[in-house]
């Protein structure tokens, strides 16, 4: 395994640098076809790509990635990072930690990426109410 790889150090480049204007140049690491998945979307195509990061800064306060881990072997890559922002009007920063596995195109671009992150840890639990009901289900269900 590699985490040497050109391929892979220009993706983590990419993400841990991401502004809004950059959304427009997701092409130069992405292939036309991209196949794009997350805990709440799942889309095919480059636009259709642009759209969930350009939502992400239009509904975030100060989004950005920090790479823990990033790994290549051969057309596949995974990567492990955090995910901080803040939400509109309040001051706590959110961290969600997840991985992506991405596979490369012959060119080089990303043809395929899914997301995995446990939103019901990272999201849902923080709601008032909501997160009530889902620890104590969880606590329920441990052994």
């Amino acid at each position: 395994m590699s985490s040497t790889d050109p391929r892979l150090a220009a993706v983590r480049r990419f993400f841990e640098t991401l502004q809004p204007q950059d959304v427009a140049r997701l092409g130069e690491l992405y292939g036309e076809h991209a196949y794009f998945r997350d805990p709440f979307n799942e889309v095919r195509g480059l636009a259709a790509v642009q759209r969930i990061f350009a939502h992400m800064f239009e509904t975030l306060e100060q989004p950005r990635f920090v790479v823990r881990d990033a790994f290549a072997q051969g057309e596949q890559a995974f990567l492990t990072w955090d995910f901080i922002f803040r939400r509109p009007g309040q001051p706590d920063e959110w961290r969600i930690h997840g991985s992506s596995h991405l596979r490369f195109a012959p060119d080089g671009r990303v043809i395929y990426h899914r997301d995995y992150w446990d939103a019901a840890e990272e999201l849902w639990e923080r709601v008032p109410v909501l997160g009530w009901v889902l620890r104590r289900l969880k606590g329920r269900l441990r052994a």
